[in-house]
Parts: C-alpha cells; sequence; structure tokens
C-alpha cells in the first residue's frame, strides 16, 4: 500500500498500530470515527480506552504512551488526549486548502476501491404484475438503487435485478377478479385492450381486490380460484390471452415508474421461470433430509433451527413463494458469479427469508455466505397504513403525483423558473423530495411520509438541499471565473470556512461507510450538515464582494459545496436543478 495515495483517515490508523507496535501491542486494529463536534478535532480513537479493559491499565496512561510513540505525519496540526482516554487528531488548514484543490480538480474524488473488481448483484423493487406499484415497491426502488450506486462508488461491478411475481395465487385472484368485472360490466378483451395504460392498471388493481375479498369470504369462490392458480401454472388456453395481455400491461406501467425514479435493470427475473427451478432444487435436496414430505406437500422442518416450518411444494405439487426464492439464489449466481448478492425487501417478510436462507445454507453454504438480506420498514402515512387487499393501496403513482402537484403550485411563485423548464423542474424536485424524505431514515425504520414536510425549504429535506446547489451555481455565475490560488494565508480563515473544509474532507470517508455499512442515510445526514454549514457560511461572509483572493477562495468553497451536494445527491438518486 502507498502510504502517500490512501485516505488521512487510513494514515492514521497505520500510524497507530505502528506506535501500539512499539507498546508491544499487536493485532490490534483502532477504530477511527471523526468526532460529532468538531470542537473535538477531525478524527478520534477510543482505542486506548479499550485497551485499558484489556491490559488493566488506566487508560489516559495507555494513551499517553500511544500518543508519544506516533510516527511524524505533517498533515496532523496537533493530536491531545480527551478524558476518560480519547485520543483525537486535528488537520493542518494547510491540508483542508489541499483537499479542497481535490474536491474541485479530480473527478473520482469520493471514490474508493472497498469493492474494486468484485461483482455485487442488487435485487430491489419486485412488483407483481396484475398488481399495482405500491409505496413499499417505492421505497424498495429507491433504498436498492442508492445500494446501486454506492458500490459502484466503491469501485464494484454492479448489476440491478428486479425479481417479479408473475404467476402464483395473487395472478388467480387478479385474472378471477378481471373475468367476473368483465362480466359484470359486459366487457370483452378487445374493449379492454382499448383502454389507456394507467387504466388498464386501475382496473386490474380492482381485479384483484376482488379476488381477494371473494377468496377471504366465500368457501365455493375460494375453490375456483385455486382451480385458476393451477390453470395459470399451465397456461391453460381459456385464459392465456387475458394473463399474457395483463402481464404485458403490467410490465410496461412499471416501467413508466423506473423512468421517472431513474432506474434500470440489467436482470428480470419471473416467478414462472424461477418456479420450475426452485421446485427442482426442492426434489433434489429431498431425499437429502433436507425437506420433508408432509401430508402430500414437501416442507422445511424450520422448528429444528428455531425457525419456522414452511411449505416448499404444496399439496398440488406447485412451487410456495419459498420454493421459488431458493432457486432464485442458483440462477442469479449462474448469470453474474457474484461476490455479494443483496436482496431489498420489507421487513414484514424478514422471518420468511430467516427459513429460506437457512435452507440455502444447508444446501449451499458457500452460496448462502455470498448473500445479504436488507429489510427496510413500512411507509405510512400520517393516517395510516396501506392495504391492496382491500382495494384502498396507495400506488407509487398516487404518491409521486400528489407531491408533484403542491410542487408545481409552489413553483407558479418563483420568478426563477421559466414555464418552459416548469415541468421538468417540477418532476425533479418531486422525485427527490420522496426518495430523499425515505432514505435520510434508518432503513429498517417505519417512515411516516409527511408531505408538508418533504417540500420544507428550511428542513431536512432534499428540495432544501437542491435549493443550496441551486444556490451555490447563482453565486458562481454571478463571480468571475474561479481559479484557484497557488498560496493561502491560513491565518485569515474564518470559523465557518474551516468547518466547510472539514466537510469536504470527511465526505469520501462517509461514501465508504455508508457503503460498508448499507446506510445511504449517513450521505443524508452529511449533505444536510454541509448545506446548514454553507448557508450558515453565507450569512455571515460576502463571497462577492470580498477582497479579490478571498473572493476566489470563497468562490472555491462555494464550488466544492456544489460539487460535494450534487455527487453525495446523484449516489441517493437524485438530481439537481440550476433554479429553484
Amino acid at each position: 500500500m502507498n502510504y502517500n495515495m490512501i485516505m488521512i483517515k487510513d494514515k492514521i490508523q497505520i500510524d497507530l498500530q505502528k506506535s501500539l507496535e512499539k507498546i508491544n501491542v499487536k493485532d490490534e486494529i483502532p477504530n477511527i470515527e471523526p468526532p460529532g463536534n468538531f470542537s473535538f478535532g477531525d478524527y478520534s480513537t477510543n482505542i486506548a480506552l479499550k485497551l485499558g479493559k484489556t491490559l488493566r491499565q488506566n487508560p489516559l496512561e495507555v494513551a499517553q504512551k500511544i500518543i508519544d510513540n506516533l510516527p511524524e505525519n505533517s498533515d496532523i496540526e496537533k493530536v491531545e488526549l480527551l478524558k476518560p482516554g480519547f485520543i483525537n487528531f486535528w488537520l493542518k488548514k494547510e491540508y483542508l486548502i489541499d483537499e479542497l484543490k481535490k474536491t474541485i480538480n479530480d473527478p473520482n474524488f469520493a471514490k474508493n476501491n472497498a469493492y474494486e473488481n468484485k461483482k455485487v448483484m442488487v435485487e430491489y423493487t419486485d412488483p407483481n404484475p396484475f398488481k399495482e406499484f405500491h409505496i413499499g415497491h417505492l421505497y424498495s426502488n429507491i433504498v436498492g438503487e442508492a445500494f446501486s450506486r454506492l458500490f459502484e462508488a466503491m469501485g464494484a461491478e454492479v448489476k440491478r435485478a428486479n425479481y417479479e411475481g408473475d404467476v402464483g395465487m395473487h395472478v388467480a385472484k387478479s385474472i378471477y377478479g378481471m373475468q367476473k368485472k368483465m362480466a359484470l360490466q359486459k366487457i370483452t378483451i378487445d374493449e379492454l385492450k382499448k383502454k389507456t395504460l394507467n387504466e388498464k392498471v386501475k382496473f386490474m388493481g380492482e381485479a384483484y381486490a376482488l379476488g381477494s375479498r371473494d377468496y377471504d369470504e366465500n368457501e365455493i369462490e375460494k375453490e375456483k380460484i385455486k382451480i385458476l392458480n393451477k390453470k395459470i401454472y399451465e397456461l391453460a388456453t381459456d385464459i392465456k390471452e387475458l394473463y399474457t395481455l395483463g402481464r404485458q400491461w403490467t410490465l410496461e406501467y412499471f416501467e413508466t415508474i423506473y423512468k421517472r425514479l431513474g432506474t434500470r435493470f440489467d436482470y428480470y427475473y419471473f416467478e414462472r421461470e424461477i418456479g420450475n427451478k426452485g421446485l427442482q432444487y426442492v426434489k433434489e435436496n429431498l431425499a437429502k433430509g433436507i425437506f420433508q414430505e408432509s401430508e402430500g406437500a414437501v416442507i422445511f422442518p424450520g422448528d429444528k433451527y428455531g425457525l419456522h416450518t414452511r411449505v416448499f411444494i404444496n399439496s398440488q405439487g406447485l412451487p410456495t413463494y419459498e420454493a421459488k426464492d431458493l432457486g432464485l439464489a442458483p440462477t442469479k449466481y449462474a448469470d453474474f458469479p457474484y461476490d455479494l448478492s443483496i436482496m431489498v425487501t420489507g421487513n414484514e417478510i424478514n422471518e420468511y427469508f430467516k427459513v429460506v436462507l437457512k435452507a440455502l445454507e444447508l444446501i449451499d453454504p458457500q452460496l448462502r455466505e455470498k448473500i445479504k438480506h436488507i429489510s427496510h420498514g413500512m411507509v405510512r402515512l400520517p393516517e395510516g397504513k396501506m392495504s391492496s387487499r382491500t382495494g384502498k393501496v396507495l400506488t407509487g403513482e398516487w404518491l409521486i403525483e400528489t407531491v408533484k402537484k403542491k410542487v408545481q403550485e409552489l413553483i407558479k411563485t418563483s420568478s426563477k423558473i421559466t414555464s418552459e423548464e416548469a415541468e421538468t423542474v417540477a418532476e425533479i424536485i418531486t422525485i427527490g423530495a420522496i426518495k430523499y424524505s425515505l432514505i435520510k431514515n434508518n432503513i429498517g425504520r417505519d417512515v411516516i411520509f409527511n408531505i408538508n414536510e418533504s417540500l420544507a425549504l428550511d428542513g431536512n429535506s432534499g428540495p432544501y438541499l437542491q435549493y443550496t446547489y441551486a444556490r451555490c451555481q447563482s453565486i458562481l455565475k454571478k463571480g468571475e471565473n474561479t481559479t484557484i490560488p497557488q498560496h493561502y494565508n491560513v491565518t485569515t480563515l474564518q470559523p465557518e470556512e474551516i468547518d466547510l473544509l472539514r466537510m469536504f474532507v470527511k465526505f469520501p470517508d462517509v461514501v465508504c461507510e455508508a457503503g460498508k455499512n448499507f446506510a445511504p442515510n449517513f450521505i443524508a445526514t452529511h449533505l444536510y450538515d454541509l448545506a446548514q454549514r454553507y448557508n450558515l457560511f453565507y450569512q455571515k461572509h460576502s463571497v462577492l464582494q470580498a477582497d479579490e483572493e478571498i473572493k476566489q477562495f470563497r468562490l472555491l468553497l462555494t464550488k466544492a459545496t456544489a460539487q460535494i451536494l450534487t455527487k453525495g445527491l446523484n449516489l441517493l438518486g437524485i438530481k439537481t436543478v440550476e433554479r429553484m
């Protein structure tokens, strides 16, 4: 490893390890983190506290020994000891300015090689044909796309995958509902074809709700739907056309949503295709004792492992969702031999996936080790949860259009946005508001989406960050061509300027940590902090009216802020606008 080419955080860690070796502490990797408050320095380590316990020594004395044996580092201004045993590092202001220049000039700034030469597949969104694209699918898409971009920033070759349920009881309920609605409304297939895409999708959503109600409330209709389910697997002649058209219409509709969200997929997997593979996969491992026969079905005895016992092949000989998901892992690996496969789903199926992954572990432990299941919370509006079964589904498109109407109302009051660009700007702000509101939270928690808060220009929102970026662009356009001063008197730096420089230095670390911890919210938090600090700087100090050298430097701070905002937002799948 070339010491001069690595990040400052890693340099500090290397220096600490050298110091530990001098005091006869080996095989210990110090944890280095930026403190929550810049008054405690740029980086901090608690290694002395940890060693104090294991060595049974005073942590303050251990910390002092470590400091005394640290090698010379020309980038460090000072190292201080803080009770009860923290070691804090301050970077030199000259180093901060050098990093500012990198921020401006290096197109690969903030990229790292944590996953260089690794193959990563991210499976996300996973909507079901014949059902509407609900808010949960929207959330999954936002999370999965952020993961994909983060791992690309860490040097990985990333492939995006989408797994869609084109067979199963939900399809049977929908086809049943479509047939019933067509009979009641006396609509033919040809007449259904003439409807707009949105009308077709709405019709299928209502049909699914109708089928679900009859399935739950009427035993006779329930049996009809079960028979229909088997016919759909077999692609029986009397339902093939309606099935094929319904599948096609929903897939076309989903693509319109993906386009608005800025998502593209490399692989599409469907349950019809995967189901047969999963079926054979289960049968092959039945003889090995991993699965068991029970009342005409094939089950996985999860109770042996403290999990649920679940059916993988039902009594009709059809693969269940469990068998399909089991067959998906090796199918994806055959298409793209991944080092890491990430599956993004809602957390309501966590227990389900524990069973599926345990079965995979027993069948192919090496493949199981490559799989990471990330579950996100539920999205709720202040009024509560949505449900497609009851027909009261809140669709992703409904949310987008509802937010967009409010954005369009706000844009009408802006003199900066022309009528020609209003539609494009409204769409960008809308998608940014929704994505940021969901991604700024810890992914595992439920989210209450508040439309007004998502659009606030004075709060932790996507539009606030987009507005800060637009402000930076406005200042840069008014200023002369920005040039990098060869030398700058660091003694004239103001506290707000130093804080901005520190935020720039932290950004590559944040990107790396966000990827390693599957936590894009780290980036959202950093960008909000950066935007707040820039706006405070802007309020306190003139940029364009300052003396020439100071003006050029402050224009550089403005340019770097804009670049990090656009880079960071792009990692979250959010675009910026030039004017707001």
